[in-house]
């Protein structure tokens, strides 16, 4: 029998396209079947929550987060984010270091985030595979994945020089930086060459999981999400993604505001942030919560991140509100948040809208997620409620996993 959810009556804002008072978001067996007014039919045996008085909205997507490989409150110990041990880890994957039990998890339904991409840390020139996951549901972290074929981390700037400056290595300059980003890729591309030409020959062929992972960026199966504040940092960002022919994401873009008009001829878009942060270093000093509107003013597309642990990641749309106070259409900022994200990472078939064929991530809020005093009612991920009404006057309350198999707890 099919799995039925239908929301009724609230103010529907499907992001992707114009908001629907008294609508309705039917969802069957974890996918959306239909979005519309008062008069959208409801399938029999459907299960009914009444949001009359209440905003329903796609769950936010966090595009740029360390949610599970940087655990909060954890320190050194629940800190997997930079294999520091390697200017190349292109071998590295984030998947492998995230814990599900991160209290972060829990923070993020409470701020609406039911998707998020997690990279490793940008210690290294290239830090690894991203990951982008669901932000609940799963036994197993693999059984909350989204997609493992999203995009390889990589870092130009201040981490990376000082990481390995001060062991005195290779890179400790702007130069060394960019020249183990082309080495790997040219490396990549002769492995890729090698790899057709034993495959033609029907020969063996010995794999190499990092240049693997790095052919496949140069083929468009991977994009290339490149840490970077300063604007000089951007350039030689662009200057490499057009030398090797990849697809760039410019990730923080402290200073992007600065040759927008150029990342907007080029189509790059800016994943903006963590902007509820100190100017904690040099290539900082110019950052501003109101340079993201310049950005988007200037026609390039941008998401908003936290950066999480940075910034909480349940305070990803009080970062949205603070930027519409400083410029940026309330519009657009929600976009960032959903469907810009979604549509930068590829996600864009299963999240960051809500309409028909994309997944049942439907989060329930008081009021406009962009009012300050707003809060989450209720979210479904893939139609399954993962954060509920308490009992009572009792506060909202996570589904936690065992609740599956029918237990009060993990204990006992």
């Amino acid at each position: 029998m099919a799995r039925i959810l239908a929301v009724t009556g609230g103010y529907v804002v499907p992001v992707s396209s114009d908001p629907i008072p008294n609508g309705t978001v039917v969802i069957t067996d974890g996918v959306i079947t239909a979005v519309g007014g008062a008069d959208t039919s409801v399938p029999d045996g459907a299960e009914v929550i009444d949001a009359a008085g209440s905003w329903v909205v796609p769950g936010f997507v966090e595009s740029h987060g360390h949610l599970g490989v940087h655990e909060d409150g954890e320190g050194w110990s629940g800190n997997d984010t930079n294999e520091m041990t390697d200017p190349n880890g292109s071998r590295f994957r984030a998947l492998d270091g995230i814990d599900i039990e991160e209290v972060g998890f829990r923070d993020a339904l409470r701020g609406g985030v039911t998707t998020a991409v997690i990279k490793p840390g940008s210690g290294n020139p290239i830090g690894g595979r991203t990951v982008a996951i669901k932000t609940w549901g799963g036994r197993t972290v693999d059984e909350q994945v989204l997609a493992d074929e999203v995009s390889v981390k990589s870092a130009l700037g201040e981490n990376p020089k000082r990481v390995y400056g001060d062991r005195k290595q290779t890179p400790s300059t702007r130069l060394g930086v960019a020249s183990v980003l082309r080495d790997a890729f040219v490396a990549a591309q002769n492995y890729a060459d090698k790899r057709t030409s034993a495959a033609d020959k029907d020969e063996p062929f010995e794999r190499d999981l990092g240049k693997e992972t790095l052919a496949a960026v140069l083929a468009g199966d991977l994009l290339w999400d490149q840490h970077c504040h300063r604007h000089d940092d951007i350039a030689t960002a662009i200057r490499l993604s057009e030398e090797f022919g990849y697809r760039l994401i410019v990730n923080h873009g402290t200073e992007a505001h600065k040759i927008a008009d150029v990342l907007a001829e080029k189509q790059i878009p800016v994943i903006f942030g963590p902007l509820l942060t100190s100017r904690s270093k040099v290539e900082l000093r110019d950052r501003a919560i109101g340079n993201l509107a310049l950005i988007a003013e200037a026609g390039v597309k941008v998401a908003i991140t936290t950066d999480h642990p940075v910034v909480p990641i349940d305070q990803i749309r009080l970062q949205a509100i603070l930027a519409v106070r400083e410029g940026l259409p309330a519009e657009t900022a929600l976009e960032a948040l959903t469907t810009n994200p979604a549509d930068i990472l590829r996600l864009n078939e299963r999240v960051g809208a809500l309409e028909p064929g994309r997944d049942g991530d439907v989060v329930v809020w008081s009021d406009d997620p962009l009012a300050v005093d707003s809060r989450v009612q209720r979210v479904f991920i893939e139609g399954r409620a993962v954060y509920e009404p308490g009992a009572g006057a009792a506060s909202p309350r996570v589904v936690e996993r065992w609740e599956r198999f029918g237990r009060t707890s993990w204990m006992g």
